[in-house]
């Protein structure tokens, strides 16, 4: 399988302390991590440098088998890289237009965007929900219209903060469910989580930082949080 993006030397500080220093990152295209660790490792820190979201030192960088900078961001990543925080800022709008603003903010047509919308919005299970204002969902609806939003600009590269943190019972299983079809859709997905249930996901390859360092490793069933 080849790689989609690979980043060599990557490290971070704040201030005097090391949060890591990372040899390489290897993600394969169209594959599912799970990026586990300690709390405080720096597991966020590292997607939203991912996403040119946070400043980080960078040697080598190949995307699709091409060099690129981490700095300034490029547009190749920009568009082919979506990042989802754990607590997903809606506009005041509605949430048909919350998950049509990255289409349109990329000049898509008004009349390609909005069929692609009402397909996310089915695929998402929010299409009751389509006129809604943000501000009226619950926890578990923003996350789902969080994730609609990302797979409409369909990336190469989805990156997932926390995805189930804060939900409970359906709302979880919901978006559980969801995360498996993103990968069928060619993406890769990386999660940063502590939820057994994502990290037990079928082919879901299993990252974690500890001490400063990247460590691959099989999917066990279990998760050792020590430091």
């Amino acid at each position: 399988m080849s790689a989609l993006l690979t980043v060599r030397g990557l490290s971070r500080r704040h201030g005097e302390r090391l949060l890591f220093d990372i040899d390489e990152l290897r993600l394969e295209a169209a594959s599912a991590y799970v990026l586990t660790g300690a709390n405080g490792v720096g597991k966020s820190t590292l997607l939203r440098a991912l996403a040119g979201l946070e400043r980080v030192e960078a040697g080598q960088v190949e995307f699709e088998g091409k060099p690129l900078a981490l700095h300034p961001y490029p547009k190749a990543l920009r568009q082919a890289i979506v990042y989802v925080h754990q607590h997903p800022i809606m506009f005041s709008t509605s949430v048909f237009h919350n998950i049509a603003y990255g289409l349109l903010a990329r000049g898509e047509a008004k009349a390609r965007v909005a069929p692609l919308v009402e397909e996310a919005m089915a695929w998402a299970g929010v299409t009751y929900l389509a006129d809604t204002d943000p501000a009226r969902l619950s926890g578990g609806e923003k996350q789902r219209v969080a994730l609609a939003r990302a797979r409409v600009l369909q990336p190469r590269l989805l990156l997932l903060d926390e995805p189930t943190a804060n939900l409970d019972g359906a709302a979880r299983e919901q978006v559980i469910a969801l995360i498996p079809t993103l990968m069928e859709k060619g993406s890769t997905v990386v999660m940063a989580c502590h939820d057994r249930d994502l990290i037990g996901l079928p082919g879901v390859r299993r990252l974690k930082l500890r001490d400063g360092r990247l460590e691959y490793r099989p999917i066990k069933g279990d998760i050792d949080e020590t430091p």
